[in-house]
């Protein structure tokens, strides 16, 4: 599958280029206008962008292998959808053996991901592995909408003699049309959405319905997600350091008293909370007003020698969570100084970093970030504001540009309960259905 743009004055102009270079047989996927960048860009008209794809020459379109003596049956049209919604029909599916299962947590997770899908945390004795509440019937519909649409097109192809290759091009290059739409609307990042739409052609065959091809696709970017890597267990050999950092207004501060919360009270582990934040004093006071209410230790840090002295004080604690001061890359002494902490740390106990971002950032900005920390430390990714945005595909992004792996993910200001474990399957829905 070819996939490339075109510009022209009108959306004509940008056609005809791409027909006098791909040919008459090229599909249009997407039609926007844009503006050139500069000063003199406000003078100029817009001009049309256009999208089209193209399917490589018919010898490279994968056929099933025919045993001898059996004779080839006739190209099998996909069945039109059943009232059933896009998740039933991939758990028969899996339960048939057409499709493996999914296999990216344990079976604990997947039971406890599955029974929140349908309710929300409303009271604190609820575990932090409880999903936060969305709208669960309003994805599935649009999950179901994408599928509907796919087999509308394809029913509507009244060329019905054309051979098997044509056949699977067209039914190909339609999936191909619906899921780019659907992924681009979800902000995935282009080169993230060719990858999988690449992908497309190689699960494709004559005779496989639709179905099974979004199936597919489904699967590999909940793979690709992986499980969700949340806080350690506590070692019996000492107390894990869980360093937060990111820049800020991320919302970090918050993010540590949810799960000191979690910790302390539902799991009734012995937990002490640190911060390195110096800068703002705000951000202090609201950790040991957190601190006081949940009844555990406190402590401002000011230097190396006194986060060392504090690691040796709360040797027998199960946790030690520290809070950093967000601070721009571009500030070296800041840098340094949050390394030296986290150095001085690791020296004496086992730690794990988790980088907080906001899920309403920019995704150049986020790129940035994130390579930035990169050069650091190694981390987790927790996103933060879920609830503020409508779109959740810069997870997809940033996780497959740094390959970092999810941990949670935040949807509001309560504390404890609004946060939960990353759920692979669920915003991989939201991302197909372009919700």
């Amino acid at each position: 599958m070819i996939i490339k743009k075109y510009t022209g004055k009108t959306e004509s102009e940008a056609t005809e280029i791409a027909k006098k270079e791909l040919g008459d047989n090229i599909v249009i996927m997407n039609v926007r206008p844009v503006k050139k960048s500069g000063f003199f860009a406000i003078f100029a008209p817009p001009r049309i962008e256009v999208t089209v794809a193209l399917e490589d020459e018919p010898s490279k379109v994968t056929r099933p292998i025919r045993p001898n003596n059996v004779q080839l049956q006739k190209t099998v049209k996909p069945a039109q959808p059943s009232n059933a919604s896009i998740g039933e029909k991939l758990l028969k599916a899996q339960e048939s053996g057409e499709i493996p299962p999914l296999k990216v947590g344990s079976s604990e997770h997947e039971e406890t991901s599955s029974k929140n899908h349908d309710r929300r945390e409303s009271e604190p004795a609820k575990t932090v592995t409880e999903s936060v509440n969305e709208d669960n019937s309003a994805i599935e519909e649009k999950l179901d909408s994408l599928h509907n649409l796919l087999e509308k097109n394809l029913k509507n192809e009244k060329d019905e003699d054309k051979e098997e290759s044509n056949t699977l091009s067209e039914e190909t290059i339609t999936f191909v049309k619906v899921l780019y739409n659907s992924l681009i609307e979800s902000e995935v990042d282009e080169v993230y959405v060719n990858q999988l739409t690449d992908e497309v052609e190689k699960v494709s065959k004559p005779n496989i319905p639709m179905d099974y091809v979004l199936a597919n696709v489904y699967q590999k970017m909940v793979l690709k997600f992986g499980a969700a890597d949340t806080i350690k267990p506590p070692s019996s050999e000492g107390p894990i350091a869980e360093i937060f950092i990111g820049p800020t207004g991320v919302g970090k501060t918050t993010t540590i008293a949810k799960l000191a919360s979690e910790l302390r009270i539902n799991q009734k582990k012995k937990v002490a909370l640190l911060t390195v934040d110096t800068y703002r004093i705000a951000a202090a006071d609201q950790l040991r007003t957190y601190a006081t209410i949940m009844e555990i230790p406190f402590r401002v840090i000011y230097s190396v020698d006194e986060i060392k002295q504090a690691a040796e004080d709360f040797k027998d604690y199960d946790y030690i969570m520290v809070d950093t001061a967000g601070h721009s890359l571009h500030n070296e002494e800041q840098k340094q100084n949050m390394v030296g902490f986290i150095k001085a740390l690791e020296e004496l106990v086992e730690t794990e970093n988790y980088l907080v971002l906001s899920a309403t950032t920019k995704y150049r900005d986020l790129i940035e970030i994130a390579d930035g920390y990169s050069q650091l430390v190694r981390y987790k990714l927790i996103f933060t504001k879920m609830d503020e945005t409508s779109s959740a595909g810069n997870l997809y992004n940033i996780h497959m540009h740094t390959g970092a792996p999810m941990s949670y993910i935040t949807n509001g200001q309560n504390v404890p309960s609004d946060i939960a474990v990353f759920d692979a399957q669920r915003s991989v829905k939201s991302l197909l259905s372009g919700h």
